[in-house]
């Protein structure tokens, strides 16, 4: 027992309709890269919420180096060494790199203090922090590295990770693992939360699988290969994606130069924008967060006006009409951000299906919700989508990430759009869902839509994509066929290298 660092034993916790974690135990030991897996309602989310002290167990034990451990709050956690780095970051745009430390820090030093510290120990980790730098000006890699780097200056026993290479490019991953594994090395342990079973295997040295909020094993996962963790938490063998043979047809949406100013301050303009997405065709367009991939998902959708001339449907010019106008074409879109912009948080999945569903599902003829068709609307999602909620007069909130996630893509492709354009379509989504919602858009396309897939997960545009096109800096490579694609070749278009040609298919 003096090598573990957290046991937990029996540890439930249930919410009106569901148990998210029904009778929990297991044990991180001290120095161990620990995986917690799971498909997405597992109960992952409880269960590190439980031991950051966001969440009170109903029943169940948790020991930290050999004391009880039951924190009230987070503040208490990480006075005892638990600290978290959350997949949303909690960071202010207009404020400097050393600012937004000091504020998720119980007794900041001085400023100059603290700033000098950034500079040591983000070195010393290998994640380099200027804490001068306005976070607005950063990259989604480096805005990672300030939560870490908070977390790591309070001297962590435990470091909770959940999902941290979502927004993170491949050279940006392998200097968290790097960092990760020189903590691992000093005594620190890491409980690791991820839907990328690959990452699992190289970094973690052991896994614990969720199902339905129960323990239903373990595993070495650098000895179990990738399609045996997946099928230990979803209960069967995953299918892999299936493209119909399709010939792709005439172009259904056309940009031409587009150019638009940044959503935000902070944000980045478009500039120059030109492709085609055709009937049947998947374009995947690549890139890092925060180079233009919001700006551009708001100026196809109709949030942003632009010029005329600039976007076509389907011959149609659509660069001056609203989102509503756009739908009504057949032009859907789904943004990354779910809570607050894709879906409406204290609004039931019922409302929230009738916010965009209502005049293509024709739910609210002359202006009168028709409730009933409504809820059957937002059911036939539930069940297409396998959205796990005890119903669909629950809160949207109330869902896991993923299950949300899941929610707001089938409400979208349920009503059967001619071109639909989504960003980060399988963000925090488990293996099974993540293979399910591409197949969907597969389907889609089979069907004879054009589907854009924004995406900053390279395996899953060359899965799923005829053409592929990388965003940086607001402006858009050319499209190539993404068969046959280098991964040298992506990594320069990804870089900026936008006068690559594009190659006949």
């Amino acid at each position: 027992m003096n090598d573990v660092l957290l046991q937990i034993d029996g540890l439930t916790k249930a919410y009106p309709g569901v148990v998210a974690n029904d009778n929990v135990s297991f044990e991180i030991k001290q120095g161990e890269i620990h995986a917690l897996l799971g498909e997405n309602g597992a109960g992952k989310s409880t269960l590190v919420k439980a031991i950051y002290g966001l969440v009170k167990p109903d029943t169940g034990r948790m020991v930290l180096k050999g004391a009880d451990y039951a924190q009230p709050e987070p503040r208490a956690a990480r006075t005892a060494g638990v600290t978290m780095v959350f997949q949303h970051f909690s960071l202010f745009d207009a404020l400097s790199v050393a600012e937004n430390i000091s504020l998720g820090m119980e007794n900041p030093p001085r400023m100059t203090e603290l700033s000098e510290r950034v500079r040591v120990v983000s070195k010393q980790y290998g994640l380099p922090l200027d804490p001068e730098r306005i976070v607005g000006d950063l990259s989604a890699g480096e805005r990672q590295r300030i939560e870490i780097i908070r977390c790591l200056l309070q001297d962590p026993k435990l470091l909770i990770m959940d999902e941290p290479t979502s927004v993170l490019t491949p050279q940006e991953v392998k200097l968290l693992f790097a960092t990760l594994r020189k903590l691992r090395s000093e005594g620190t342990s890491i409980l690791y939360i991820s839907h990328k079973l690959g990452e699992i295997k190289a970094l973690c040295d052991k896994a614990t699988v969720l199902r339905r909020g129960v323990v239903v094993g373990a595993c070495d996962p650098k000895m179990t290969s990738t399609g045996d963790m997946a099928e230990m938490m979803v209960g069967s063998a995953l299918k892999p994606p299936v493209r119909a043979p399709n010939v792709p047809g005439e172009a259904r949406l056309t940009v031409t130069s587009l150019s638009a100013a940044p959503t935000h301050a902070f944000g980045t303009p478009l500039r120059d924008i030109s492709f085609e997405v055709a009937r049947g065709e998947v374009l995947g367009i690549g890139g890092v967060a925060g180079n233009g991939q919001d700006e551009l998902l708001a100026a196809l959708s109709g949030e942003r006006l632009v010029d005329a001339g600039m976007i076509s449907l389907d011959g149609v010019d659509i660069g001056r009409q609203k989102p509503n106008a756009r739908r009504a074409l057949g032009l859907l879109t789904a943004p990354e951000e779910r809570l607050g912009h894709a879906a409406a948080p204290e609004m039931s999945l019922t409302e929230n299906a009738l916010l965009t569903g209502a005049n293509r599902e024709d739910l609210a003829p002359g202006g009168i919700v028709r409730w009933g068709k409504t809820r059957d609307f937002a059911d036939r999602i539930i069940m297409a989508f396998d959205v796990r909620t005890p119903s669909s007069r629950s809160a949207a909130r109330s869902l896991s990430g993923g299950n949300l996630q899941k929610f707001v893509i089938g409400r979208e492709i349920l009503q059967k759009p001619n071109v639909f354009v989504v960003n980060q379509p399988t963000w925090g989504v488990d293996a099974a869902a993540a293979a399910a919602i591409r197949q969907a858009l597969l389907d889609l396309a089979s069907g004879g839509a054009a589907v854009i897939v924004i995406s900053q997960d390279l395996d899953e545009l060359m899965e799923v994509s005829d053409g592929f096109a990388a965003l940086n800096q607001g402006q858009l490579s050319a499209t190539r066929p993404a068969k046959g694609l280098s991964v040298e070749e992506i990594g320069l278009m990804l870089g900026g290298a936008h006068d690559l040609q594009a190659v006949p298919a």
